[in-house]
């Protein structure tokens, strides 16, 4: 009996894991099959265009965002650029006050209230048809904005945009993740609404906008309040931003847990939509995309813990060779941890599995500040990388 529990717990946790990193791709390319997506409209209009550029302390690369933000192809007359500045204490806002001349708004919010309540203000004054979202480490494709906007089918209240890094960021196991996650917000937007958003690059229709908590994640929590709304949320593969990576692994752990941590609360506040009842298809999207994957953790662990009692129960070989493969596995990721601090270039080998393991402990991090009913409302300039986890 206990063997048999043993190994129910070992394929349900497995399984799971299976669902969200390897089948849930295929499962969507299924279902757009037999549920083909016809709609081809796409409005030609310019509508009038806010970009909301987030910042605090970004001395070091706002004025090339600001110049980016300028050179961008879409109408001057129908676009407003505008800088937030969530109380920064070095020399940000100055340097977008030298650009006033430019037309670009500086707004300076004091009290360190966070990147989303930062938000809430800012669109509360805009009367622009659309508010785009960015991070102020995000350069922009010349014709991104306009590639935007022109997703924005009738239905439509969200466009997440694609987040691309250059070929000479630092840690391939981010860049590679990224490039899985837009595979996946491809396939969900062609078949109902994409469960992920990104802030580095994403559009609201202002009359679609909703107030946010400032303990939300906004880049997740607007596009899920959007469908709770009865609206879409689309993909543009075409509205392409550009960003490093960040300098090492250990910094994913950071980012990770942080996001997680947000996530989680944002997720508790719109449990309707996990409801199949109500959302059939955005339910499994969600479920699948983002409540499993942040869970995945705690699957990893019982499905370690559980391997280990069955070759310690059990007689069958194959036990013990899938314990030696899990553990090859974390072996691979220790080997990256040590090259790591060195100077030595890390093998893809060993480099993805150490990416693995960091990231899913930053999610073990993030679900236990969940549960203790901690959360992280400010960013600083080394995590302020958007929510895809």
């Amino acid at each position: 009996m206990l063997e048999l529990t043993l190994l129910a717990a070992f394929v349900l946790s497995v399984g799971l894991l299976l669902h969200t990193y390897a089948l849930y791709v295929p499962i969507l390319y299924v279902l757009n099959s037999i549920f083909p997506n016809s709609s081809t409209d796409r409005p030609n209009d310019t509508p009038s265009v806010a970009l909301v550029i987030a910042a605090y302390n970004e001395e070091d690369v706002i004025a090339e965002k600001i110049e980016n933000s300028l050179a961008l192809g879409y109408p001057d007359e129908e676009l407003s650029i505008v800088v937030f500045s969530d109380a920064s204490s070095d020399d940000t806002d100055e340097i977008v006050r030298s650009y006033a001349d430019d037309g670009v708004e500086l707004v300076r919010i004091e009290g360190r209230v966070g990147k989303t309540e930062c938000q809430n203000r800012v669109v509360a004054r805009r009367d622009e048809d659309v508010i785009v979202f960015s991070d102020a480490n995000s350069m922009y494709d010349p014709d991104a904005i306009r590639n935007l906007v022109s997703s924005f089918a009738p239905g439509v209240g969200c466009v997440i945009g694609e987040l691309t890094y250059r070929d000479s960021s630092d840690v391939d196991g981010e860049s590679v993740y990224w490039r899985y996650e837009s595979l996946i917000k491809r396939l969900e937007s062609k078949l109902n609404s994409s469960a992920a958003g990104n802030g580095s690059i994403y559009a609201v229709r202002n009359s679609s906008y909703v107030p946010l908590e400032s303990g939300a994640i906004s880049d997740f929590a607007e596009p899920l309040a959007i469908v709770g709304s009865g609206e879409r949320v689309t993909y543009a593969p075409d509205a392409v931003a550009w960003e490093n990576t960040g300098e090492g692994v250990d910094e994913e752990l950071e980012r990770r847990s942080r996001i997680v941590t947000r996530a989680w609360h944002t997720l508790a506040n719109n449990l309707q939509l996990l409801n199949p009842l109500r959302h059939p298809v955005f339910a499994f999207q969600l479920t699948s995309h983002k409540l499993l994957r942040w869970l995945s953790p705690v699957f990893l662990g019982v499905a370690l813990a559980a391997n280990l009692g069955l070759v310690l129960v059990g007689s069958s070989p194959l036990y013990l060779g899938l314990l030696a493969a899990q553990l090859a596995c974390y072996g691979l990721a220790g080997v990256g941890a040590l090259l790591e601090r060195t100077s030595i270039s890390t093998p893809t080998v060993v480099h993805i599995p150490h990416y693995f393991v960091v990231a899913n402990y930053g999610m073990l991090v993030g679900l236990w500040n969940f549960l203790r009913g901690e959360n992280i409302v400010t960013w600083d300039t080394a995590s302020r990388q958007s929510d895809q986890s």
